[in-house]
This record gives structure tokens, sequence and C-alpha cells, in this order.
């Protein structure tokens, strides 16, 4: 029997792929939706045993870790930190998922929660698996975020349960700078209903990567953190409403209180006038 055993983490909040294919001398323009595979020809003179090792990196900041023992982990990290500045090298990892592929030619191909089955190897498992794992961790990144700042918004609701609304314009921006950030990457930059390029051209990774996909329930932690999200800024809106009816208030209360103010300045000048 033969294994690959993956771990995935996410590093950063982007990964600049070109930057870092300029380094190892790989001559292409990579899109958003390519990871960068370094193989262990890349490997060599940063671990001291790359065989059989591989890493698959993406740009919406996760990195998928394939035969690496943990110390050969942080060296690589450690090594692409000299390239690309915004990776995050804490230990234990805050956002890590793990996999594994056996092959084991008289078993059935067969997937499970923590590992996969499989008669012979074929070219595509390695990158189909990374791919879900990668965004797996991503989305797990986003709904830890979505947690702290529904948290915050729930203290938010106490305090107007309460009648007291301290919420100001800046506070509301950040707020809803957030909850876009959220809808922006789990949408337009983790990509996430978009299909690794050879899903569409060959069945049986697409059947793999659906069956993955499903397995790691890509589709329904993306609805779900849509529905957050959308309530997020429901509930922001009306936020927003509340403030700037508080502040229109105190504004009208301004204006009234400047033209009582106003009217007996004229009134106290006809009377000094008059007592003259």
């Amino acid at each position: 029997m033969d294994s690959a055993e993956f771990k995935a983490v996410v590093l950063s909040n982007e990964i600049s792929l070109n930057k870092i294919a300029e380094h190892f001398g790989i001559n292409k323009k990579f899109k958003w939706e390519d990871p960068l595979a370094l193989n262990e020809t890349f490997l060599k003179g940063i671990i001291r045993e790359p065989k059989k090792k591989l890493v698959y990196i993406y740009h919406f900041g996760s990195i998928v870790f394939i035969n690496l023992a943990h110390h050969e982990i942080m060296d690589i990290i450690q090594y692409l930190k000299r390239i690309e500045k915004n990776l995050h090298s804490e230990t234990p990892f805050h956002f890590v998922d793990d996999y594994r592929i056996d092959i084991v030619s008289q078993e059935t191909f067969a997937v499970n929660n923590d590992f996969m089955i499989v008669p012979e190897a074929k070219s595509y498992y390695l990158e189909i698996v990374s791919t879900v794992l990668a965004k797996s961790v991503a989305l797990e990144k986003i709904e830890a975020g979505i947690e702290v700042l529904s948290d915050e918004i729930e203290d938010i609701v106490e305090l107007l349960a309460k009648g007291h609304l301290k919420l100001s314009e800046e506070q509301l921006a950040k707020i809803w700078s957030k909850i876009l950030g959220f809808k922006y990457n789990t949408i337009s930059y983790i990509m996430l209903l978009d299909k690794p390029e050879i899903t569409w051209s060959n069945e049986e990774a697409e059947n793999l990567f659906n069956q993955l996909s499903k397995l790691f329930e890509l589709e329904d932690r993306y609805i779900n953190i849509r529905h957050k999200t959308e309530t997020l800024s429901d509930i922001t809106e009306a936020f927003g409403s509340l403030t700037h009816t508080k502040r229109s208030n105190r504004l009208e209360w301004m204006i009234i209180l400047l033209f009582l103010f106003e009217i007996l300045l004229t009134l106290g000048e006809k009377l000094f006038h008059a007592i003259q």
C-alpha cells in the first residue's frame, strides 16, 4: 500500500503566485484560479528529502502540503516568507485540515471522511484533493470571521434593547467593509463555485471534485455564509437608519434651540431698548 498525506493551512489573505513563480524560474503568468505547484525539483535545497513531496499554493491564502513532516512544512514556510512577506508562520495553525489517499490495488474506489481509497494512482488526484482542502480551510477562516462579527453585532443589539445606540459612522463603515469582504472572498476571491480546469475535460476528475466538495460541504457552507452575511447586512442597514435618524433628530433639536436662542436674543434687545 502507498499513500499521500495532505495538510492544508491558511497563511495569508492573499499570496502572490507570480512573485513566487518568478523566484523559482517558472515562466508562467498565473490566473486567479490557477494553483502554483512546487514539486520535488523545486523543493531541493529547501528540505533534505524532497522525493514524492509536493506543495500547492493558492492565491487566496491557502497552502496544501503533501507527504511533508511538520518540520519540513515549517522550513518551506520560512523559505517562502522571504519571497512573500504576507505569510504567517505562527503555530499551531489556526485553520488546518488533513486528508489522506491510500492506494490499495485490490480495493475498490471509496471516498471517506478522512481518507479515500483508490486502486491506482491518477495524475489528477493530488490537484483535486488539494483544491477542495484549500477552499475548505479558506472557508473556515471566513466562517470564524463571521462568528466574531456576529458576536460584535449581538453586543450592539443588546445595548439597543436597553435604549442605547452608541455607534459612530466610522464603526458602521468598518462593519459594512467586513461584511462586503466576506461576500467578496467567498464568491470572487476563493472562486468557491469554480472547478479546477481538468474537470472540464475529464469526467472522472469532475466526479471526484463533486464528491469531495459534497463531503466537505463546500456548497452548503457557501450558502450558509451567504445567508449570514445577508442577515448581518440587514441588521447593519437597520443600525445605519437608526444612526442617521438619531443624527437627524439631534440636528433638528439644534436648529430649534438656535431658533429659540435667536428669538430670546431679539426679545432681549427689544426689552433692553425699551428700558432705556
